[in-house]
């Protein structure tokens, strides 16, 4: 957290209103995503990278905070800051971005269906939850999305990819549009620390149907929300709807 839609939601407030001005003295020319990666590109070839990892946050105009690690001042006086209440997030300053963003695999949101059964079928041992949240297999996806992504497809975190039907990777395929694609709608998923680009939350919250809802009931069969472990994060689901 944040994921693709959080930093995507990002990135498109920022794109509308930093695109122009200049920073360091660099004209800003566009910003991107790549993966959970937001991009701030300059004139001169060179880039503003950051990741938010679990708590970050990027605020325009926002009031200094005792967590606020940054503040980026633009030419017109107008500011961007940082904050990050767990410090795991980072930013750097670089001649090509490139470099950071050759390893991750294809962006969840393009990824076409014959590359992610040639990807599946690549890692047919690995369980379907680690998959998804792997950036080299998948770029964008983490633990909300995936626990979301998985209840709408009726497949169980910890089934192994090689066992997966052409049925099931073809609603996988559509779910995982489908529901980033909803989530960026609605600016992401604030459930702690993820606010908007203009200190707004997300509303996504509201659509979750198993992430963080262990003991509740199942919108589909009334059973309960089970979470598991696995490779270490958490997994929510049906164990009704979701067999393994």
């Amino acid at each position: 957290m944040p994921e693709l839609p959080e930093v995507e939601t990002i990135r498109r407030q920022l794109q509308k209103i930093i695109v122009g001005k200049k920073l360091s003295g660099k004209e800003i020319t566009a910003v991107r995503r790549r993966a959970k990666l937001l991009i701030i590109d300059f004139k001169d070839g060179s880039s503003l990278v950051f990741h938010l990892k679990m708590s970050g946050q990027l605020i325009l105009n926002g009031q200094p905070l005792k967590h606020t690690r940054k503040i980026f001042k633009f030419n017109d006086g107008s500011t961007l800051v940082f904050n990050d209440m767990r410090k795991f997030g980072w930013w750097k300053r670089v001649k090509n971005s490139q470099i950071l963003e050759k390893d991750f695999g294809p962006e969840a949101l393009k990824i076409n269906l014959i590359s992610l059964k040639n990807c599946l079928k690549s890692h047919p041992k690995i369980k379907i939850k680690q998959f998804l949240m792997n950036q080299h297999f998948i770029a964008g996806i983490g633990n909300i999305y995936s626990d979301e992504i998985l209840f709408a497809s009726k497949i169980h975190p910890a089934k192994q990819v090689g066992k997966l039907n052409d049925r099931q990777i073809k609603l996988l395929h559509q779910n995982i549009k489908k529901i980033l694609e909803k989530a960026v709608e609605y600016k992401g998923s604030s459930l702690k620390d993820y606010f908007d680009a203009s200190g707004q939350k997300g509303d996504y919250v509201k659509y979750h149907q198993v992430y963080q809802k262990e003991g509740s009931k199942c919108s589909r069969c009334t059973s309960k929300i089970k979470r598991i472990k696995i490779g270490g994060r958490s997994a929510h689901f049906c164990p009704n709807c979701q067999k393994l």
